[in-house]
């Protein structure tokens, strides 16, 4: 088949352009032979790839830390009431847990001489009488040690903690519950019935350590007679011997 070309120097163009594409290619390939100059091209180009993916991921990171900075003050400013009714609640709970180990400690103390006078009346033999019965330690209540404790130094009070009050009512109620010592200073006729008296007090359930303090012989309206003075202690009884009633006030 013949073919015509109808456009003069078309063909001869593209064969033109084919060979001059080819020259370029093979002349920059022949025109880069240092080796060294293509390790120097591949380290610039893998380090340009290396600091885009670098600033990529921080970015990226930057964008994750600020929603959750965010987040956080969101929640911050979300919880910041609950978090003050809290503190509030549990100060006002540790003020109760304070007054309530006072109460305590008041109310387990306030029927402890009744109870100790009516077992020394109970153990007292004949031919003896007392002169009298005194107490000899520290009220075993922390109300009065609590409200004329001295107030803080100007500047120097701070609010108590938690456990800081806590801790105080606690030691009301270690105080509550330490003995009460007492003396007892009487006359008996009979060295027998001193023997007996304190084996009847050491006996008691409300009576602990009881000592003959001395034993001297005196004149008692012109008749000789021992003058005892015994050291004792109070003790808490068991449960089952304290029985308590409710106290029922009527109208008037």
């Amino acid at each position: 088949m013949i073919q015509v070309n109808l456009l003069p120097g078309t063909a001869s163009k593209s064969r033109d352009s084919d060979f001059n594409i080819a020259g370029m290619f093979s002349g920059a390939a022949s025109s880069v032979k240092d080796k060294y100059l293509l390790g120097s091209v591949g380290t610039v180009a893998a380090t340009v790839l290396i600091v885009g993916f670098l600033f990529i991921g921080q970015q990226t990171r930057e964008r994750t830390l600020t929603e959750r900075e965010q987040r956080a003050m969101q929640d911050s400013a979300r919880y910041r009431v609950v978090l003050e009714a809290k503190a509030k609640a549990e100060a006002k709970r540790d003020s109760l847990y304070q007054q309530v180990a006072i109460i305590k400690s008041i109310d387990d103390s306030r029927y402890l001489w009744p109870h100790l006078l009516e077992e020394i009346s109970n153990a007292l033999p004949q031919y003896t009488w007392l002169t009298s019965v005194t107490q000899t330690s520290a009220p075993p209540s922390s109300a009065v040690q609590d409200s004329v404790k001295k107030a803080p130094a100007a500047g120097a009070k701070k609010e108590a903690t938690a456990a800081e009050k806590k801790a105080r009512a606690d030691s009301v109620l270690a105080v509550a519950s330490r003995s009460t010592k007492f003396r007892i200073v009487g006359h008996t006729v009979d060295i027998q019935a001193l023997t007996l008296f304190m084996k009847t007090l050491e006996a008691s359930p409300f009576i602990q350590n009881v000592q003959l303090a001395r034993s001297d012989l005196v004149l008692v309206d012109t008749k000789e007679v021992t003058e005892f003075q015994l050291e004792a202690e109070s003790q808490k009884p068991p449960a089952f011997l304290v029985r308590t009633v409710a106290l029922n006030v009527g109208d008037n």
